[in-house]
């Protein structure tokens, strides 16, 4: 089929690596020195790796390619991931940056509910995905399909001592700081997360502070670019980890 596709020059490529944690499909790899296209049906053709190519090797070009294909998206990463480790345990060292695979964290799933307390006594997590940063969250990750994406500022779970029981539990997570970060590139990828997975639910927790209510306005204009109608809420939170105010966002409501 005709379509557009990650070109790699190898003659600019100095064997960096930084295109391949960028590349949320796992299509890109160093063989050999130089960054490669290691299958065409991995590569979605959004071109996400071309920012992080200091030497401007990465080009996407159209031409005739094998289609993109999500079920070999995910059985390459079950491939090139660690064994799964038990939840609440500490899993060895992964071989690669843990932060370039995703997948679920032990046997259960999002959504479904989980004990409350380790064999210790201590609270459990509630975190059933990696990653959790939204640069790195690949929108075609099995675990958002229908899911209820919980958004969140990157101070919200220290602030709030109880985030994984009151916020947490039967949700994916996507982690982002609307001041330190860049909009544009988050906002597209909200764009592409909602586009591709039917969410059940996109709810943005987000801290008291002006500079921070920037995370719901970049998700609801993913929302609006998006086309989709899915149910947005808008949680703030106090310095002091108090939910302030939590209210549903209509589609047409200025934020």
């Amino acid at each position: 089929m005709l379509r557009e596709i990650v070109s790699i020059d190898e003659e600019r490529c100095n064997g960096c690596g930084l295109c391949i944690p960028a590349c949320q499909e796992g299509a890109i790899q160093l063989i050999d020195g130089k960054a490669r296209l290691v299958a065409e049906n991995l590569c979605d053709g959004l071109g996400a790796c071309l920012g992080h190519c200091p030497q401007d090797a990465i080009r996407i070009e159209r031409r005739e390619a094998e289609g993109f294909d999500e079920s070999a998206v995910e059985q390459h990463a079950a491939d090139q991931a660690p064994d799964p480790a038990p939840v609440n345990t500490r899993p060895g060292p992964p071989a690669g940056c843990p932060s370039a695979r995703f997948g679920r964290l032990g046997d259960q799933h999002v959504g479904e509910p989980v004990a409350n307390a380790d064999d210790d006594g201590e609270s459990a997590s509630e975190l059933r995905q990696w990653p959790v940063q939204l640069r790195l969250l690949p929108p075609t990750a099995p675990m958002l399909r229908g899911a209820r994406l919980l958004l969140a500022a990157d101070c919200v779970p220290v602030a709030c001592g109880d985030f994984h029981r009151r916020m947490l539990r039967g949700r994916a997570l996507a982690i982002a700081c609307p001041k330190l970060d860049d909009p544009t590139g988050y906002i597209e990828k909200l764009t592409q997360i909602i586009r591709a997975n039917n969410l059940a639910e996109l709810e943005v927790v987000h801290m008291e502070v002006p500079c921070c209510t920037g995370l719901l306005r970049m998700a609801a204009e993913a929302r609006r670019r998006s086309g989709c109608d899915v149910p947005l809420v808008d949680t703030v939170v106090s310095i002091e980890g108090r939910v302030l105010s939590r209210r549903r966002v209509p589609v047409e409501a200025p934020v």
